[in-house]
């Protein structure tokens, strides 16, 4: 028992800085894995997707050091603020209606979101469901 509790301390002693650029809790808990397997057998793919995931959720979609970046490309592209009636935040669902969605540039690393502006910020959703995934401040 001993030795299992020993090999998942070393294991997410060594996949926290791999997971680190994870983007978003599903891609850091499937990083998270493949890396603690790979590192420290099934034990360590248990330990790496529960650590990819705080990582990921922290990060969020876009990574911390690109949301500066990407606010700032946002605000000097001038889109119009759709005026949304509810709270502007993850989990909050826009219409599909009257809402323009926008591709996101492929340096930033987001290819399954767009952006758009509500209220005067931010957000990315996803393009199936009109559901914002991510409020960049």
């Amino acid at each position: 028992m001993k030795r299992i509790v020993m090999g998942s301390l070393l294991a997410a002693t060594l996949l926290i800085p791999a997971v680190a650029s994870a983007q978003g809790v599903p891609g850091g808990i499937e990083r998270g894995s493949r890396e603690g397997e790979r590192a420290a057998g099934p034990i360590g793919g248990i330990v790496g997707g529960a650590v990819g995931g705080v990582v990921g959720g922290v990060n969020g979609v876009l990574g911390i050091d690109q949301r500066p970046r990407f606010h700032s490309y946002v605000v000097e592209r001038h889109h119009p603020s759709y005026a949304y009636h509810g709270d502007v935040r993850v989990g909050a669902d826009l219409p599909g209606d009257g809402v323009t969605y926008y591709d996101v540039p492929s340096e930033y690393g987001v290819r399954d979101y767009r952006y758009t502006v509500v209220n005067g910020r931010t957000v990315l959703v996803d393009p199936r469901t009109h559901r914002i995934v991510e409020v960049i401040e």
